[in-house]
């Protein structure tokens, strides 16, 4: 039975013949002497060893036949119409390149590359040669080919550059982005693993060897059953993720950790993509392993449900906490379950948590609770401080993961990273309008997030029996303490316990945490992605000029960095004025419409907004003009359809086209903000701006932003 792999060109197979080339590749990999297939030679060609196969009577497969150790492979190079596909046929050639040891297909006469323009002046420097590099090393060091080479030097700019990349998918267009980005040789080299090819007397093998290289993974993949080859062929070039990793990305799918590891990176640097895989990898090393894959809103663990079935159906997903296979959920659901199944010892752990009992501790307190009590309690605190925001985070990140009962351990309690200083007097007033909250809660029973996550992780935290062999945690950078202490406890301190993605600069909720005080020690086992995969150049440059300046700090406590790069370009972000709200929606409607009668599919279509209530709006306004639009809220983005929704409902999503309506703050926000302490109203900018970032970051290739004057 012959071993199909996969091209990353292969696998862009246009949407009318995959059925076809579907039907095609399976009996390929099941048998190539199938009648039908027609795998025949190629006169006068470049390579003996490639082969043609016959599609259906127009289309034909260009492929590769390698044989070694008694075993046939194809790798699938594309397809093509007859004639085209004869051409293609003759005049390419798998290799390894000799000096980095990676497979590469080149041409008998490659054709001159087609590179944008550049205005050179005399005074115009190359990017390249001003970043320290030589035409010599380039090509001697990193195998790059010479015609390639002699374009980039000639590129004066980053842009020049990251258009010659995209002309050249897989490992060449790869080294190409990094260079651009300041990156040096040595890192290239060491973070593909690139090693000069020893030639072991077998062509075949070696190229196969080749194949096998972490550097060969963003362009080639080992189909490995019919199941897997469908995924691929369905899921076109948009899944393409779920099977070409980046070498650095299957890294750290791979890779075993002695403790807690942390992979932080920008939007759309694959993050999820990694956490996915793991818990795949992870599966698949232990079938009888408890995997929990969370995050912080249900709406995002439905998402990553999603992402795990496509990338392999056979992967079991548990339905319970505890069961072998993946438990995905989200992270105030795994607390809740925790809660349920506590059996008897709950009210033991609610007395520990909270110093009292509660008699419905698996209902919610609701979320107006701290408004309510802030205008129903006499006080003697500033506005600064008797407001929900500063209440709500100093109870969440103070008084519950200390397990405070009263006034006199919250005076003494340590209030590191807090920002606001508080002397005694303001301690006993900031702690009586905490007693206030409690007694509310105390008439219904019920606890709060924060709080049924704290009595969740005092619970777990005496069982000796854990819930969980490895958590894997997505958006970690909007958990809170309470929420740490509960993933902590749900399973040992062993290798591969727990594997966290955070971002500071997506941090959309609550105030920042760092890691080593809540029980989850890092202690260098932390590293950053930083090549984006969604979006492209521009709208990534429009994407980070948002948040240029903001003081981000990571859950390292250190200050995050950017240098995030695309390999994608496309136009530059639109921004538009609006005068009026109708005039807002007027625009919104065009720049939809267009697409959709362009022929853009609608689901790959979103407006976001800054409310439900102008999401509501927009739906209204696009239906009238005859889009089908549809409000998403905590249900999944609409199949056919484009998709309205506010821009934190937009956290995790990806699209093609993108208008952001980027409505100026109310007066009633600006005035909130106002009355918060300096340092609570510096974190809110920043959450604000984390959010338009977000925002900014879901477009893969158009982005328009319409602004009310």
């Amino acid at each position: 039975m012959p071993t199909i792999i996969m091209g990353k060109l292969a696998s862009k197979i246009d949407g009318s013949i995959r059925s076809k080339a579907m039907a095609f590749l399976q009996k390929l990999g099941t048998d190539d002497t199938t009648s039908g297939l027609h795998i025949e030679p190629i006169e006068n060609a470049a390579d003996p060893r490639v082969r043609t196969g016959r599609v259906d009577n127009f289309w034909r497969a260009v492929m590769f036949r390698l044989d070694s150790d008694g075993e046939r492979h194809y790798v699938i190079h594309g397809i093509w119409p007859h004639d085209d596909a004869i051409a293609e046929a003759r005049r390419v050639r798998l290799s390894v390149n000799p000096i980095n040891g990676l497979p590469q297909i080149a041409e008998i006469e490659p054709p001159i590359e087609s590179v944008p323009a550049v205005t050179k002046s005399s005074a115009s420097q190359s990017l390249l040669v001003s970043l320290g590099h030589d035409r010599n090393t380039l090509v001697e060091t990193l195998g790059l080919p010479e015609h390639v080479v002699s374009q980039a030097i000639d590129a004066v700019d980053e842009d020049a550059v990251l258009d010659l990349a995209q002309q050249h998918d897989g490992w060449i267009g790869t080294i190409l982005v990094d260079l651009a980005a300041g990156d040096t040789v040595d890192s290239v080299v060491a973070r593909l693993e690139l090693a000069k090819a020893a030639p072991s007397g077998n062509a075949d093998a070696d190229v196969l060897h080749s194949l096998k290289r972490p550097g060969a993974a963003f362009q080639y993949a080992m189909i490995g059953d019919q199941d897997e080859l469908r995924r691929v062929i369905e899921g076109g070039d948009f899944g393409a993720w779920r099977i070409f990793l980046h070498p650095e990305q299957l890294r750290y799918v791979e890779r075993s950790y002695n403790g807690p590891f942390r992979l932080s990176g920008g939007a759309g640097t694959g993050k999820t993509v990694v956490l996915v895989h793991r818990a795949r990898a992870l599966a698949r090393r232990n079938p009888n392993a408890r995997i929990v894959l969370t995050t912080f809103t249900t709406n995002l663990a439905d998402a990553l449900s999603d992402s795990l079935t496509q990338l392999d159906p056979r992967v079991s997903q548990a339905k319970k906490l505890g069961q072998p296979g993946v438990h995905v959920t989200g992270v105030d659901a795994l607390a809740s379950a925790v809660l349920r199944g506590a059996g008897s010892g709950l009210a033991a752990s609610v007395r520990e948590v909270l110093g009292e009992d509660r008699s419905a501790p698996l209902a919610r307190t609701a979320g107006t609770r701290w408004r309510e009590v802030v205008e129903s309690t006499d006080t003697s605190l500033p506005p600064a401080m008797a407001n929900e925001s500063f209440l709500s985070s100093e109870y969440g990140h103070i008084v519950l993961p200390n397990k405070i009962h009263d006034e006199a351990g919250y005076l003494r309690v340590r209030r590191p990273g807090r920002g606001v200083a508080l002397d005694r007097a303001k301690r006993s007033a900031v702690w009586g309008l905490i007693a206030a909250y409690r007694a509310q809660s105390r008439i219904d029973g019920s606890l709060d997030f924060t709080e049924a996550a704290a009595v969740a992780a005092a619970h777990l935290a005496k069982q000796t029996d854990k819930r969980a062999d490895h958590v894997l945690i997505d958006e970690g950078q909007d958990l809170s303490p309470t929420h740490w202490q509960l993933l902590r406890a749900l399973t040992g301190e062993h290798p591969d316990d727990l594997f966290i993605a955070e971002d500071a600069h997506q941090r959309i909720y609550g105030a920042r945490v760092v890691l080593s005080r809540c029980g989850v020690a890092i202690v260098g086992r932390s590293r950053r992605l930083t090549l984006n995969y969604r979006t492209t150049a521009q709208n990534l440059h429009y994407a980070m000029k948002i948040i240029e300046g903001g003081q981000y700090v990571d859950m390292e406590d250190d200050t995050e960095t950017t240098g995030y790069r695309s390999a994608r370009t496309g136009p530059e972000p639109e921004i538009v004025l609006a005068e009026t709200l109708s005039a807002e929606l007027q625009i919104i409607g065009d720049y939809v419409l267009a697409w959709v009668k362009a022929g853009t599919d609608a689901e790959t279509v979103a407006v976001l907004v800054s409310d439900r209530f102008h999401r509501d709006r927009v739906v209204t306004a696009l239906t009238e003009r005859g889009v089908d639009a549809r409000a998403v809220d905590r249900d999944r983005s609409p199949q056919g359809r484009v998709a309205v929704m506010t821009m934190h409902r937009a956290k995790g999503t990806e699209f093609s086209k993108v208008v952001i309506a980027a409505d100026r703050p109310s007066s009633v926000e600006l005035a909130r903000l106002e009355a918060l302490a300096l340092s609570e109203r510096a974190d809110a900018d920043l959450r604000r701006r984390s959010l338009r970032y977000v925002a900014a970051t879901r477009a893969r290739d158009e982005l328009v932003v319409v602004v009310q004057q």
